[in-house]
């Protein structure tokens, strides 16, 4: 029995903190497409790799 409740709150925290990453994504996501392209440029990325910045973010 108590490895069971231990096993599903391991469980539901690998959960919750795959909710918060993805979560974190899609926030990171939203504020890099609303910066210009020369906003961007200062952080020394391009439009077309926000998408793996932001993953990087959430997910390394």
């Amino acid at each position: 029995m108590a490895g069971s409740v231990l096993g599903l709150s391991m469980f539901v925290t690998y959960i919750l903190s795959k909710i918060r990453a993805y979560k974190l994504y899609r926030a990171t996501l939203r504020e890099l497409s609303q910066l210009s392209d020369h906003e961007l440029a200062d952080l020394g990325i391009s439009r077309f790799q926000i998408a793996s910045v932001a993953h990087q973010a959430a997910f390394a």
